[in-house]
């Protein structure tokens, strides 16, 4: 059986484009890697923009051995 454990990580604000940085990915990564060391595993993730298409965020959902 497995705890899962969703997550949104905001990232930078966008005026040309609505699409991920590679400071979004950079940031995306770090946080997988920090929740790797704790025992947690990437399950999935998307990128969302927002409507006015300004501030956008991944949507990461972690699993972990119970």
């Amino acid at each position: 059986m497995y705890t899962y454990k969703t997550e949104i990580l905001m990232v930078g604000t966008k005026w040309f484009s609505d699409k991920a940085s590679a400071k979004d990915i950079e940031v995306l990564d770090q946080l997988i890697n920090e929740r790797a060391t704790d025992g947690w595993e990437l399950v999935t993730y998307d990128y969302m923009a927002t409507s006015m298409q300004v501030k956008g965020a991944f949507v990461i959902t972690f699993k972990k051995q119970q």
